[in-house]
C-alpha cells in the first residue's frame, strides 16, 4: 500500500474539513461520501477525528501501519485514529498532561472498536519488558470479559455496550503502563428478563450454552437448547458472524490471562447458570380460606436445581417467592403475594443477581490491572459509553432516558471544552475573527437533572412520596412543573400541538435533545427508578452457602439490618456522570465523532439523511467554522522560537530579546505570508497545516545542515586533539631527563651540606641540654615550698569550719525542742475546745428530739379523732341508706348491684388499660394510674406481668453473641457501679475484646502463634516503672488459662502469668485507667512481683478477668479492691500507690510520679 507522507499528498477530497472549499452542509456531506466511498473512513476538523463505520474489516491496522504513525506529527499524514492517540500519547509521556480520548456518537456508530484501536496502538507503541508486557495484556483482555457480559445484540448493533465503561490506563515516567481502573455505569439489567423485539439478552448466557463442554453443562444442570429458557429471545437467537463456541474460549482464556482463578471463574458461570434456572421458575394462584390469594410454584424441579447451584435450602427460597415481610421499629408483617407480584420479585432477584456479579466482575478486574506502585502515575482515559437512542416506534422508555441524559453531559462537556473554550481563547489572545452561534444544551440537561425542579429530582421525590405512587402521578407532576419548558412537551404542557399532532401519546411527554425530539413512555419509569428487591430475597440469598452470593448481598445479613431505603437508580446514575464529568474536566480531552453511514449494518451504503441527522446534533459544522474562522494550529511564543530559531540567522543559536520580537523577525526573514498567521497576546496563531507544514521542512532542512557542520567540527577537534597529545608526550620525555641530571648533582650537594649540619646541631644540643637541667632545678625548688605553705593554710581553715558546724547544730537542736514544745500546748488547747463543742451539740440534740417526740404524740392523736369521725359518720351514712332502701329491694339486691358495679368497674379498667398500654422498651418506667383504691394489688400484679412479658419478648431476638455482651455489661456495673468514677463513660461502649485483631494483623503473627488458647482480649497497656513513674507500652492479651504481656514493637512475650496465680485486682474509685494484677505469694510467677499497668479498657479489662475467674469452677473467683490506696509487691519491697485530685496538667492526662521509694502518687484530674 502507497505511504502517503503528507496530509495534503494524494487526498481523496479534503483530509480535514478545515480547508474544505466551499464550505456548506451538502459539500460537508459529499467530502464525507467520497472518502467513504474510498475507503477512507478518517476526516480531521483540526485535531477532532471524525470517524465512519465501514461495517466490514479494512487493512488500514496493521503493525506496519502502526509505525508508519509512530512519532509523527499529527497533520504529517493522512488521518487516522492512530495519529490521535499518539498525539495523546507523546502529550502525555513527554509532557506530562493527563489525557481522556472521548468516543461520541449513535448506538452502532463504531464507539466500542474505536476504543479498541487506541488500547491496541498504545499497546503497540510503549515500551517492552516481561512485566509491561503482562500488564498490556491484561489490560487489552479485559475487554472480551466485560464484552460478554455487558454487550448483547440490538436492532442497531450487533455488539451494542449496555453499559457504559470508562478505564483510566496509568504510565510511569517512561510512559509504560503500570495497570489501569475500570468504572462501569448503569447495566442495562432489565435486559436480562426481557429483551426487545429482534435482540438478544447478554452475549454469556448463548456463549455459555454454545461453547462450554458437555461436562461443564451437565455440572451447571443445563441444556444447550435456548428454547428450553425464558430469559433468552429465540427470534434473534443466531447472529451472522458472530461464533459463540468460539467467543466462549476467548472469554475463558482472557479471564485466566487477567488473573481470575479456576474456581473463581466455575463461581461466575454457577451463577450465570443460576439466572437461566430462575426465569424458567412459574407461579400458579391459589385461594386462601380468608379470602385472600396467594401464588404457588408450578414445577418445582428449576428450583431445586437452582438451589443446589447457589447452595440454599429450597424451602427458605421457596417461602421468598410467596412471602413479603415488611418491618417497621420493633414489629414485623408478613403478607402473601399473588403471582403478578411474585413474577415481580423473580425478575427482581434475577437482575439484582446478574447486576452484582457484572459490578464484581470489574472490581475483581480493577484488583488485577490496578498500579502497584504507589507513586504519581500519568493517566490516559477512554471512555466508551452507550449512545444516543432514538426508537422510532416510541417504545422509548427509562433505560433510554438515562442514556440520553448521559450523551447530553457528553455533549455538554465537548461544547465547553471545544467550541467555547475555542472562541474564548481567541478573545483572550486578541486575535479578530467572525463570532460563531451555537446551541448550548445546558438548558436541557437543567431540565433533566436540576436538584428541586428536574425530571430525576421529580422522579426520586415521586418514588418516595407515601401513599399511591404511579406513572401517570409521576406524569402529571411533570405536567405541573415543567409545562412552560421550551424543550418539554406532553399532552397538557403549553408546547405541545396535540390537537393536530396525534403522534403524542396520553401516557407518554417528549424531550427536545440535542440530537432531535424522543418520545418516551412513562410506563415503568417508577418501578425501575425503584429498582427494589425484597429483604425476605436478599436475606435467602445470604444464607447460601455459595462464594459469591453472601458478598454480592450483604444487606440480607440478618444482624445488619437496615430499614433505610436504598438509594434509586436515577439518583446513582446522575451522582456516577457528574464523577465522570469532574474527571474527564481534568484532563486533556482529545475526540472521536463516530458516524454510522445507514441502518442496515451493510457496508458500500451511506445514507445522507441518516449522518446530515448526526453531523447536525453532533456540532460538526459548527466546529469546522471555528476552526476556518480561527486559526489550526497554535504555539506560545517561547517554544515556537526555540523550536525554529535556527531557520534565521539573527536568531539563531541565541535571541538576546522578546520571545514574540524574536518570532517576528522568524516570520519575517522565512518570508511567510501575513494572512497565514496572526500574533497574539502570548502564543501564534497559525492559519493552514501547510504553512506549519513549510516551517517542518525547513527546520529538517536546517537540522541536516547543523548534524553536518557538527560532524566537520567534531572531525577537526578530534584530529587536533591527537597532535596535542603527542606534542605533550615529547615534552614529557625531555623534562623526565633534565629531572634525572638534576638529581643526580642535587645528591652529591646535599649529602656534603648533612655532615656540616650534624657536627653543629650536636654542638647546640648540648648547651642547650645543659640549660634546661639547671632552669628544672630551680623550679622543683619552688614548687616544694609552695606545696608546705598550702598544706598549712588548708588545715587551719578546716579547724575554722568545724567549730562552725558544731555551733549551728546547737541552735538547730535547742529551736527544735522549742517548736515541739509550742506544738504540744496548741494541741491540748484545740482538744479541751473540741470537747466543749461536742458537748453543746449532744446537749442541742437532745432538747431537739423531745420537741419532736412530743410534737408528733399530738399529731398522732388529732390524725385518731379525724379518723374515728369520719369512720362513725360513713357508718351512719350506710345505716340511713340501707334503711331508706330496704323497702325496695330484696335481701340480695345489694350483692348483684354490687356484683354488677363491680363487672362494669372490671371491664372498664381493662379497656382503659389497653388503650394507655406504655411501650415495649424494658426500661420504660411509666404504667396507668390505678383508678380504684380496691384494685390496687390487681393493679400492681398486672404491671408486674407486664413488664416480665416485655422483658421475655425482648430478651428472645438476643443472639448468642449479643446475649454475652450484655452479660459482661451486666457483671461490669455489679463490680463498678457507684464505685468507681470511669465506669458511667463505659457504659455506652460496646465490649470488642480483640482491639488488635491479633489473629489478622501479619505483624502478630509471631505473637499469635506463640498463644494455644483463644484470645479473649488483646489490647495495648503501658506497664508503670516503679523507678520514675512512667509507662511503657505493652501489648495484653487474656485467654482462658493465663494473661500475657509482650513487648509492642517486636511481638516478643515479656511475662506470662496462669490465671490461677492471680490473687485479686486493686483499682482506684477515680477516672483513671491504673490497675494492679497481685500475684500469689509462693506462685512461680510472683518472683518478679505484681503488675502495675495503666489502659484506656480498663473496666473491659478487669471485667474479663472475674468473669474468666468466675467460670472455672476449680478456681477460686478473683477479687476485686477498689480503693484509693493500695500496696503493689515489687520484687522484694512494698510500694503504695496512692490516688489524689489535682489540676490538669499536660492537658487532662493522668501523672504518675515517684515521692519516695516507698510511694507512688497517682494524679487523677478533678472533673466537672
Amino acid at each position: 500500500m502507497e505511504v502517503k507522507t503528507s496530509l495534503l499528498d494524494n487526498m481523496i477530497g479534503v483530509g480535514d474539513m478545515v480547508l474544505l472549499e466551499p464550505l456548506s452542509e451538502d459539500s460537508f456531506l459529499e467530502n464525507l461520501r467520497n472518502r467513504f466511498d474510498h475507503n477512507e473512513i478518517y476526516t480531521y476538523i483540526g485535531s477532532v477525528v471524525i470517524s465512519m463505520n465501514p461495517y466490514r474489516s479494512l487493512p488500514i491496522y496493521t503493525p506496519d501501519k502502526v509505525e508508519e504513525y509512530r512519532n509523527r506529527n499529527f497533520y504529517e499524514l493522512s488521518p487516522h485514529i492512530y495519529a490521535l492517540a499518539d498525539e495523546a500519547y507523546r502529550s502525555l509521556r513527554d509532557q506530562d498532561k493527563d489525557q481522556c480520548i472521548l468516543i461520541t456518537g449513535e448506538s452502532g456508530a463504531g464507539k466500542t472498536e474505536a476504543s479498541k484501536l487506541v488500547m491496541s496502538y498504545v499497546a503497540a507503541v510503549c515500551g517492552k519488558g516481561q512485566e509491561v508486557n503482562k500488564v498490556k495484556e491484561q489490560l487489552l483482555q479485559s475487554n472480551p470479559v466485560l464484552e460478554a457480559f455487558g454487550n448483547a445484540k440490538t436492532v442497531r448493533n450487533d455488539n451494542s455496550s449496555r453499559f457504559g465503561k470508562y478505564m483510566d490506563i496509568e504510565f510511569d515516567f517512561k510512559g509504560d503502563p503500570l495497570g489501569g481502573v475500570i468504572s462501569n455505569y448503569l447495566l442495562e439489567k432489565s435486559r436480562v428478563v426481557k429483551q426487545p423485539r429482534g435482540e438478544r439478552n447478554f452475549h454469556i448466557f448463548y456463549q455459555l450454552l454454545s461453547g462450554a463442554s458437555d461436562d461443564t453443562l451437565k455440572k451447571l444442570k443445563l441444556d444447550r437448547d435456548f428454547s428450553k429458557y425464558n430469559y433468552l429471545s429465540l427470534d434473534s437467537a443466531a447472529v451472522n458472524g458472530l461464533d459463540d463456541a468460539a467467543n466462549f474460549r476467548t472469554v475463558r482464556n482472557a479471564m485466566q490471562i487477567v488473573g481470575f482463578m479456576e474456581d473463581e471463574v466455575q463461581s461466575v458461570l454457577e451463577l450465570v447458570a443460576a439466572v437461566l434456572k430462575l426465569g424458567n421458575i412459574e407461579f400458579k394462584p391459589e385461594s386462601r380460606c380468608n379470602g385472600t390469594d396467594e401464588s404457588r410454584i408450578k414445577d418445582k424441579n428449576d428450583l431445586k436445581e437452582m438451589c443446589e447451584l447457589l447452595g440454599i435450602e429450597q424451602s427458605v427460597l421457596e417461602r421468598a417467592f410467596s412471602y413479603r415481610t415488611v418491618e417497621a421499629k420493633m414489629e414485623k408483617v408478613s403478607t402473601t403475594l399473588n403471582v403478578a407480584q411474585a413474577y415481580y420479585a423473580r425478575d427482581a432477584l434475577a437482575k439484582n443477581l446478574y447486576s452484582r456479579l457484572f459490578s464484581w466482575l470489574v472490581t475483581r478486574i480493577n484488583e488485577s490491572i490496578k498500579a502497584q506502585t504507589k507513586t504519581r502515575h500519568k493517566v490516559m482515559g477512554v471512555l466508551d459509553i452507550y449512545g444516543f437512542e432514538i426508537f422510532e416506534d416510541g417504545d422509548n422508555s427509562f433505560e433510554q432516558f438515562i442514556i440520553n441524559y448521559c450523551n447530553e453531559k457528553l455533549q455538554q462537556i465537548f461544547i465547553e471544552l471545544t467550541l467555547r473554550e475555542e472562541q474564548e481563547e481567541y478573545v483572550r489572545e486578541g486575535i479578530e475573527w467572525t463570532n460563531i452561534e451555537y446551541f448550548n444544551n445546558a438548558i436541557i440537561c437543567d431540565l433533566i437533572e436540576n436538584h428541586q425542579n428536574g425530571i430525576l429530582a421529580m422522579l426520586d421525590e415521586e418514588c418516595l412520596r407515601p401513599g399511591t405512587v404511579t406513572d401517570e402521578t409521576f406524569l402529571d407532576k411533570l405536567n405541573t412543573i415543567c409545562a412552560e419548558h421550551q424543550h418539554f412537551e406532553s399532552r397538557l404542557s403549553k408546547n405541545s400541538k396535540f390537537l393536530t399532532d396525534h403522534s403524542l401519546p396520553h401516557s407518554c411527554f417528549r424531550i427536545q435533545h440535542y440530537a432531535g425530539k424522543v418520545l418516551y413512555r412513562v410506563e415503568g419509569f417508577v418501578d425501575k427508578n425503584n429498582d427494589l428487591l425484597y429483604r425476605d430475597l436478599s436475606q435467602a440469598m445470604y444464607k447460601a452457602t455459595h462464594s459469591l452470593i453472601k458478598q454480592l448481598f450483604p444487606e440480607g445479613n440478618p444482624t445488619k439490618v437496615n430499614l433505610k431505603r436504598p438509594p434509586t437508580a436515577g439518583f446513582q446514575f446522575k451522582a456516577s456522570v457528574g464523577t465522570l464529568m469532574k474527571n474527564l474536566q481534568t484532563k486533556n480531552p482529545n475526540y472521536i465523532r463516530c458516524i454510522k453511514p445507514n441502518d442496515k449494518k451493510a457496508s458500500h451504503i451511506f445514507t445522507d439523511s441518516l449522518v446530515r441527522h448526526q453531523a447536525r446534533y453532533l456540532g460538526l459544522m459548527e466546529n469546522v467554522r471555528v476552526r476556518r474562522a480561527g486559526y489550526a494550529f497554535r504555539q506560545a511564543y517561547e517554544p515556537c522560537l526555540e523550536r525554529y530559531k535556527m531557520l534565521c540567522k539573527r536568531t539563531w543559536p541565541h535571541w538576546r530579546g522578546p520571545a514574540r520580537e524574536g518570532v517576528e523577525v522568524l516570520m519575517a526573514d522565512l518570508q511567510v505570508p501575513t494572512e497565514e498567521y496572526s500574533y497574539g497576546r502570548s502564543k501564534i496563531f497559525i492559519r493552514n497545516p501547510r504553512t506549519l507544514f513549510f516551517l517542518e521542512e525547513r527546520r529538517r532542512q536546517c537540522l541536516q545542515d547543523l548534524a553536518t557542520l557538527i560532524q566537520k567540527i567534531y572531525r577537526g577537534w578530534k584530529c587536533r586533539r591527537q597532535f596535542l597529545l603527542l606534542k605533550k608526550s615529547q615534552i614529557v620525555v625531555a623534562a623526565w631527563y633534565r629531572r634525572y641530571a638534576q638529581q643526580k648533582k642535587y645528591q652529591k650537594i646535599k649529602s656534603a651540606t648533612t655532615v656540616v649540619q650534624s657536627y653543629t646541631r650536636g654542638w647546640q644540643a648540648r648547651k642547650l641540654l645543659r640549660e634546661l637541667k639547671y632552669q628544672k632545678r630551680c623550679e622543683e625548688a619552688v614548687t616544694t615550698i609552695s606545696a608546705f605553705w598550702h598544706g598549712t593554710q588548708a588545715r587551719m581553715e578546716l579547724r575554722r569550719l568545724k567549730q562552725e558546724v558544731r555551733n549551728k547544730h546547737a541552735v538547730t537542736v535547742i529551736w527544735a525542742y522549742w517548736q515541739g514544745t509550742k506544738a504540744r500546748r496548741e494541741l491540748r488547747q484545740l482538744k479541751e475546745e473540741a470537747r466543749n463543742k461536742h458537748a453543746v451539740t449532744v446537749i442541742w440534740a437532745g432538747w431537739q428530739g423531745t420537741k419532736a417526740r412530743r410534737e408528733l404524740r399530738r399529731l398522732k392523736e388529732e390524725a385518731r379523732r379525724k379518723h374515728a369521725v369520719a369512720v362513725i359518720w360513713a357508718y351512719w351514712q350506710g345505716l340511713k341508706v340501707r334503711r331508706e332502701y330496704r323497702k325496695f329491694f330484696r335481701a340480695n339486691a345489694g350483692k348483684k348491684i354490687y356484683d354488677f358495679i363491680i363487672q362494669r368497674i372490671m371491664q372498664k379498667y381493662f379497656l382503659g388499660l389497653k388503650n394507655t398500654m406504655p411501650p415495649m422498651s424494658p426500661i420504660e418506667k411509666n404504667w396507668p394510674a390505678r383508678p380504684y383504691l380496691f384494685l390496687d394489688g390487681v393493679h400492681k400484679e398486672l404491671r408486674r406481668i407486664f413488664h416480665l412479658w416485655r422483658c421475655k419478648k425482648y430478651r428472645s431476638q438476643f443472639t448468642e453473641e449479643k446475649k454475652a455482651v450484655y452479660e459482661e455489661k451486666l457483671e461490669a456495673s455489679e463490680i463498678f457501679k457507684d464505685k468507681k468514677a470511669l465506669y458511667p463513660s463505659s457504659v455506652n461502649q460496646p465490649f470488642k475484646g480483640d482491639y488488635l485483631e491479633i489473629s489478622k494483623n501479619p505483624k502478630y503473627q509471631k505473637l499469635n502463634s506463640a498463644v494455644d488458647e483463644k484470645v479473649l482480649l488483646a489490647d495495648v497497656v503501658n506497664k508503670i516503672n516503679r523507678a520514675n513513674g512512667k509507662g511503657t507500652a505493652r501489648i495484653f492479651l487474656l485467654t482462658k488459662k493465663s494473661v500475657v504481656l509482650a513487648d509492642q514493637k517486636t511481638g516478643q512475650v515479656k511475662a506470662s502469668v496462669p490465671l490461677p496465680d492471680l490473687a485479686s485486682v486493686s483499682v482506684s474509685t477515680q477516672s483513671d485507667g491504673f490497675f494492679a494484677l497481685k500475684l500469689k505469694e509462693g506462685s512461680a510467677s510472683a518472683i518478679k512481683g505484681d503488675f502495675l499497668l495503666s489502659s484506656e479498657h480498663l473496666i473491659e479489662i478487669i471485667t474479663k478477668l472475674h468473669r474468666t475467674g468466675a467460670t472455672d469452677a476449680d478456681r477460686e473467683q478473683l477479687l476485686v479492691d477498689i480503693s484509693d490506696e493500695f500496696l503493689v509487691q515489687f520484687k522484694q519491697d512494698k510500694v503504695c500507690v496512692k490516688f489524689i485530685q489535682g489540676a490538669p496538667k499536660n492537658g487532662n492526662s493522668v501523672s504518675c510520679k515517684r515521692k519516695n521509694n516507698r510511694l507512688l502518687e497517682v494524679s487523677v484530674p478533678t472533673t466537672a
